[in-house]
């Protein structure tokens, strides 16, 4: 059996854990592939995480990372637990508004979402509430923008030595 293999018994257990235990804050919970994924309220992001990695093992983080939806003026949180014990993989996503992108940090559940929480803050802007070090890490401390955001320009509005003619513009 592959190591990533659908287990349906697997997947409704957890399912019906985390709907037993938060509700309506969990908002969407679908097969992608061969990953579960739920759609979890920002206010319960950590609360959700913490009992997942505590009660159903799920204690690597695999991913953190953000999201720009341009069409709806949304940030998103995407994250990906790894259960090595149990073979097993889930995603959670969640979301917030343009204009308020603070998430609690989650240092002190995995200390080393640190990097990937700063990583998420230097491309995208999301903030995250109590983190240690919150700042660029890859990108100048003065760069002006969020350089994964769909509304960042792809070109330099500013160069004059490139002829667009020649690439069809």
């Amino acid at each position: 059996m592959p190591a990533f293999a659908i287990n349906a018994e697997r997947d409704l257990l957890v399912t019906e854990q985390l709907g037993a235990a938060f509700g309506d804050r969990i908002l969407k919970s679908e097969q992608q592939g061969d990953m579960l994924c739920f759609t979890v309220r920002k206010d319960s992001i950590h609360e959700v995480l913490a009992f997942l990695k505590d009660k159903l093992d799920l204690t690597f983080l695999t991913t953190l990372c953000g999201m720009h939806y341009a069409d709806r003026d949304t940030l998103g949180l995407v994250i990906h637990l790894h259960s090595m014990r149990n073979g097993h993989r889930i995603r959670l996503k969640t979301e917030t508004p343009l204009k308020d992108p603070v998430f609690p940090t989650f240092t002190d559940l995995w200390p080393a979402s640190n990097w990937m929480e700063r990583e998420a803050f230097d491309f995208f802007g999301l903030r995250f509430t109590g983190h240690p070090d919150l700042r660029r890490i890859l990108n100048m401390e003065d760069f002006p923008a969020f350089p994964l955001r769909k509304d960042y320009p792809l070109e330099d509005p500013t160069r004059e030595d490139k002829d667009d003619s020649y690439f069809g513009r």
